[in-house]
């Protein structure tokens, strides 16, 4: 009898970890690829020195801040369209995307506008070096017309996953990074009788990438649909109480990334403030860091979708099982990345065209980060998709707000301007909100009032 129990439990968890699997390594390889894109960047513009890379960092942060809230939007969208999917309500789940994909598009309009406008004074935010100013200018006016096909593509992709088709974003992904790598070669350097355009050049190479991810995200979305024996009804008629539900929901979660992602910024503003080599050396890390996260974002990417699922059917017992097994799956992984970064950190500073002490100072960054990371992740997992996934996100914006603002911003200001310590260990001891965080998202955990079902 025992052995039976055993041999079930077994293959139960068995048949459980190739599910996560099947959702987390192609949403982890995507996001993998996305953040290839900065990479690549960083690589190529690396090659023109400390200054460039800067430029980039800097020009950057608005891109950061709108991808992180259309990510927001992103999981909004996940836990709607899964649970609705859960309870085998096509016409819910259709409404769902045609909402969160118009809100998406709307704020991509808004953030470029914004960009377009007032480009230099963004990037005069950073810094006070005049040679990264008007380099970051040039590529912040480019760069912000990539934000309406990549958010468009990002709401898609939910769909196409929720369906079982977590391949096909991973597809688009693999295409566009090719693209944006022969593109970035191309353009910046001047190869193929183009002109060398440097910085400008790896802006336009974003752009033409990022066109070319939403193109191949549509045709796969309506091939997704035929293959299911479905079509797709755009409509934005949620109704009145269905309006209440998605903003109690949409606004908690938006107005915490956008303040968490502001208070990133402050970290840059900070970083920029130290010193243009210190500037440089941070940004140096940020695609590294952005890889790291990007290869374990699939389990919570996993979390949302199967939770959420769970919770529309009202499992609550198999949901908060299966959710402390992604959890212990995610820490398992941090752990085997961490240890390779270590491994690999040093001939990484190497690929770029800087300074000694920038390459010194990226290493250590990156050393400290790879000792942060476990926590990094619990708190994706934990509460970016387990407890997010039951529509709680006001949770998580009151506990973000103390990390971010109560505890991280003020030790990064009170480190770096009053006590002048470097970079390194001001990176370090800010880091510590994390720790803040999932302590108290652990504790929301425990309770399970976060467990609900939009029913």
């Amino acid at each position: 009898m025992e052995n039976k129990i055993f041999k079930k439990d077994f293959c139960g968890k068995h048949t459980f970890l190739l599910t996560v699997l099947r959702i987390a390594v192609p949403v982890a390889l995507q996001s993998m690829l996305q953040s290839s894109f900065s990479m690549i960047d960083q690589l190529m513009v690396g090659q023109l020195g400390s200054t460039a890379v800067a430029a980039v960092e800097v020009a950057g942060r608005p891109s950061f801040i709108y991808s992180v809230i259309v990510g927001a939007m992103a999981s909004i969208a996940g836990i709607m369209i899964a649970q609705y999917l859960g309870m085998e309500d096509r016409d819910a789940a259709d409404r769902s995307l045609s909402v969160n994909l118009a809100s998406a598009i709307g704020l991509a309009l808004l953030f470029a506008a914004v960009c377009l406008i007032f480009s230099e004074a963004i990037v005069r935010i950073y810094t006070e070096d005049e040679r990264i100013i008007k380099t970051g200018t040039e590529y912040l006016k480019i760069i912000a017309w990539m934000y309406v096909p990549m958010g468009a593509a990002s709401i898609l992709s939910v769909m196409v996953r929720c369906m079982d088709r977590a391949s096909y974003p991973l597809y688009a992904g693999i295409i566009s990074a090719m693209t944006n790598t022969l593109m970035n070669y191309v353009l910046i350097f001047g190869k193929c009788g183009f002109p060398e355009l440097g910085v400008t050049g790896a802006a336009i190479a974003s752009v033409i990438s990022q066109m070319i991810n939403l193109i191949i995200i549509i045709l796969m979305f309506r091939r997704t649909e035929r293959q299911k024996g479905n079509g797709f009804h755009f409509s934005l008629n949620l109704g009145k109480t269905g309006y209440l539900q998605y903003f109690a929901m949409l606004m908690p979660v938006v107005v915490n990334e956008f303040l968490w992602s502001v208070g990133q910024n402050v970290n840059t503003f900070i970083y920029g403030h130290i010193g243009t080599q210190q500037l440089a050396a941070m940004s140096l890390t940020g695609p590294v860091q952005g890889l790291f996260i990007g290869a374990l974002s699939g389990i919570s990417q996993a979390a949302g979708i199967l939770i959420g699922k769970r919770l529309g059917a009202k499992e609550y017992d198999n949901a908060y099982g299966e959710a402390i097994q992604l959890v212990w799956y995610g820490f398992a992984g941090s752990l085997i990345l961490s240890g390779f970064l270590l491994l690999l950190q040093k001939p990484y500073t190497y690929l770029y065209n800087v300074e000694p002490q920038v390459r010194i100072t990226a290493g250590r960054l990156l050393t400290a980060f790879a000792v942060l990371a476990p926590v990094k992740v619990a708190n994706m997992i934990l509460g970016g998709g387990i407890i997010r996934s039951g529509g709680k996100t006001a949770y998580l914006m009151v506990i973000d707000m103390i990390g971010t603002w109560l505890v991280g911003a003020p030790l990064g200001l009170i480190t770096a301007f009053v006590f002048h310590m470097p970079i390194v260990w001001v990176y370090f001891i800010l880091s510590q909100e994390e720790v803040v965080r999932l302590v108290i998202t652990f504790i929301v955990f425990r309770r399970k009032k976060w467990m609900s079902s939009l029913s």
